[in-house]
């Protein structure tokens, strides 16, 4: 999103292109029950439109303007537009049994990971798809993110890298979860991704995987 207009296809395959081990996307359920793809539940800051996600139809979607004529698209065109893995956060549980049903008839349990700040989502995905890879975001957590996760099965934490400290990791290191630091933008947070050795970043600008290899 810092170099190409949000969740859209153009992004996702810019992204591709410039080597990204892993492509995050967000997924919400449009009036009609489509899955489309999108950060926010309303449409107002990355579209032309306004109003929320669940009160429009996917027509009514694909009406819109998602930044240099992108349109919104949905899960399944993602996954045919890319070959990248990805990972997937969902916002409640009615999305992941939208998404347990593409998972299924696709055959993406390899191919995809399911993030979610909600614990319910989270375990209702593992619930229905089983051998589903799973991460808990979280923004504002304490050790206790190394229970929450481990208490719905997810094998790795997304954590806010303001937030993050020695004693968190050394906590979800313990518990032999993987982590990832969020949103790593700077150079400073790259250092800081490698001092704390976490697992992986989450970026806004693919550049920083190139110049990172050699300043942090």
């Amino acid at each position: 999103m810092g170099v190409e207009p949000e969740n859209t296809l153009r992004s996702f395959v810019a992204a591709q292109q410039a080597g990204l081990d892993l492509i995050e996307l967000d997924l919400h359920l449009s009036k009609d029950g489509a899955l489309v793809v999108m950060h926010d539940a309303e449409v107002d800051r990355t579209t032309d439109g306004t109003g929320p996600i669940a009160e429009k139809t996917l027509a009514e979607l694909r009406a819109l303007d998602a930044g240099r004529g992108e349109r919104v698209p949905v899960f399944e065109e993602v996954l045919d537009a890319v070959k990248t893995p990805l990972q997937a956060e969902i916002k409640d549980v009615a999305a992941a049994r939208a998404l347990a049903e593409v998972m299924h008839r696709r055959d993406l349990v390899s191919r995809v990971e399911v993030s979610s700040f909600h614990d319910e989502a989270i375990a209702e995905i593992a619930r229905l798809v089983p051998g589903v890879r799973t991460a808990l975001i979280a923004s504002r957590y304490g050790t206790d993110v190394v229970e929450r996760a481990t208490a719905v099965g997810a094998a790795t934490v997304c954590l806010n890298i303001r937030r993050l400290s020695l004693e968190v990791v050394e906590h979800a290191r313990a518990a032999d979860l993987k982590i990832i630091g969020w949103v790593v933008n700077t150079q400073d947070h790259l250092r800081l991704v490698r001092a704390l050795q976490l697992d992986g970043a989450t970026t806004d600008y693919p550049e920083i995987k190139r110049t990172g290899r050699f300043t942090a």
